[in-house]
C-alpha cells in the first residue's frame, strides 16, 4: 500500500512539472458562452459529416475542412447566433477538391486547416500528407469550388526524404494567417525526431516549428520553436500524445496556440484541451536550423489561458472532445469577439466522439 501510494504521490509531482496548470489572464480572458452538437448521422448530398479538423470564419460564413483522405474535401456553412448563443449548424455546401487534377491526385490530403483569404478570393489549406507512405506534407492554395492553384515550398526537413524525419501524423497541423495579412504562419503538431522526443508524463524538450510562409513568393520567412506541454493524464492503454492543433495570430508576433492531448484508456474523458497565449517577439528565428536538439536558440514564451476542463459540466454533453479547430468568429454585442472551436469526431472510429462547436468570449486588454 505505501508503494502504491508512493507511486501516485510521484506520478502527480512529475505530471505538475511537465503541463502547465496556472491559468494566467492579464492580458487574454477567455469565457465559455456557449455549444452545439451536430448528429453524428448527418449526411450531406449523400456523405456523412465528421472528421472536421478545421474551421475558419469570414463574412458571415463558416469553413470547415474534413480530414478525410479518401474523399478530400470542405464545407461552407451557417452558424447561426443569438446574443451569445448558437443556434445551430447549417451545413450549405460541399465543395470537393478535383481529384482529376495531378497535384490532388499525386498528394495523400489527410488535410487539417483551412483559411479563407479574403483579398485574393482563395481557400489556404494544410495536410500532414502521410509520413509511413512516403507522402510529404502540403501547404497549398485552391479556388472556392476546389480547384488547385499553388503549393508553397517547404523546407527540406519537413519532406519525408529530410533528415529530421516527420513524425506521421505530426506534421502540418495548424494555420492562421499572419496580422499583417501578408504571410501565413503554419505548426508543425509534434516535433520532427531529430528536433526531440513527443511529449511525456515527465518534462521533455519537445519543440514544434511554426513557420511563416509569405503569401507573394509561396516561400519560408521565418520560424520559431514552440515548447508543447507534457501529458496530462497517465495513459492506461500504453498511447498518449500531445501536439499543436491550431494557431491564431491576434497581434504581431502574438498568437493563441491550441493544444490537445490525448490519454488512452479512459473513453470520452481521455482529452486534454489547453489554448495558450504565445509571444514569438523574443524567440530565434530558426528556420536555418537543421536540428532544434544540437543548437542554442530562444524559444516562443507560453502563458496559459484556457482550460477546458473548467467548462466540462457546462457542455452539452459533458465531453471534451478531439478540439481540433479554432477561428475569431463575428462580434459579440457587448463588441468584444468571439471565438469558435470544433472538434474532429474522427467518424467515431475509436471511440464514442462528437462533432462538437464552442463558442468563447475573447477578451484581449
Amino acid at each position: 500500500m505505501k508503494r502504491i501510494i508512493l507511486l501516485l504521490l510521484l506520478s502527480g509531482s512529475i505530471l505538475s512539472c511537465a503541463t502547465s496548470r496556472k491559468i494566467e489572464q492579464q492580458e487574454i480572458k477567455l469565457s465559455y458562452l456557449d455549444d452545439v452538437v451536430i448528429p453524428n448521422d448527418l449526411e450531406f448530398d449523400g456523405i456523412k459529416v465528421g472528421g472536421i479538423s478545421g474551421i475558419d470564419y469570414h463574412n458571415g460564413s463558416y469553413y470547415l475542412v474534413c480530414d478525410q483522405p479518401s474523399n478530400p474535401r470542405f464545407y461552407k456553412a451557417e452558424i447561426p447566433m443569438i446574443n451569445r448563443s448558437l443556434d445551430t449548424v447549417l451545413i450549405t455546401e460541399m465543395i470537393k477538391l478535383d481529384n482529376e487534377q495531378d497535384f490532388i491526385k499525386n498528394n495523400t490530403l489527410d488535410l487539417e486547416a483551412i483559411r479563407f483569404d479574403a483579398e485574393t478570393n482563395k481557400i489556404i489549406l494544410t495536410s500532414e500528407g502521410s509520413i509511413k507512405y512516403g507522402k510529404d506534407p502540403v501547404v497549398f492554395e485552391v479556388s472556392p469550388e476546389g480547384q488547385f492553384l499553388a503549393d508553397y515550398k517547404i523546407p527540406e526537413y519537413f519532406r519525408v526524404s529530410g533528415e529530421q524525419k516527420p513524425r506521421h501524423n505530426g506534421v502540418f497541423e495548424g494555420l492562421s494567417e499572419s496580422f499583417d495579412k501578408k504571410a501565413y504562419w503554419v505548426a508543425t503538431e509534434l516535433p520532427l525526431e531529430k528536433d526531440g522526443p513527443k511529449p511525456k508524463v515527465f518534462p521533455t524538450k519537445s519543440m514544434v516549428r511554426i513557420t511563416k510562409f509569405n503569401k507573394k513568393t509561396k516561400e519560408a520567412e521565418r520560424q520559431f520553436a514552440y515548447k508543447l506541454d507534457g501529458i496530462s493524464k497517465l495513459p492506461i492503454n500504453w498511447f498518449a500524445v500531445n501536439g499543436v492543433t491550431d494557431i491564431l495570430e491576434y497581434a504581431e508576433d502574438k498568437f493563441l496556440i491550441l493544444e490537445r492531448a490525448y490519454s488512452a484508456g479512459y473513453g470520452s474523458n481521455g482529452n486534454t484541451v489547453k489554448i495558450f497565449q504565445v509571444d514569438a517577439s523574443k524567440a530565434s528565428n530558426t528556420l536555418a536550423i537543421d536540428n532544434l536538439k544540437k543548437s542554442d536558440y530562444q524559444k516562443a514564451s507560453k502563458k496559459l489561458v484556457f482550460d477546458f476542463k473548467s467548462i466540462k459540466s457546462f457542455l452539452t454533453k459533458e465531453i471534451i472532445d478531439n478540439i481540433e479547430g479554432m477561428t475569431f468568429g463575428p462580434d459579440l454585442p457587448n463588441g468584444k469577439k468571439s471565438l469558435i472551436l470544433v472538434s474532429d469526431d474522427n467518424f467515431s472510429s475509436f471511440s464514442k466522439q462528437i462533432n462538437q462547436f464552442i463558442l468563447l468570449e475573447l477578451e484581449i486588454k
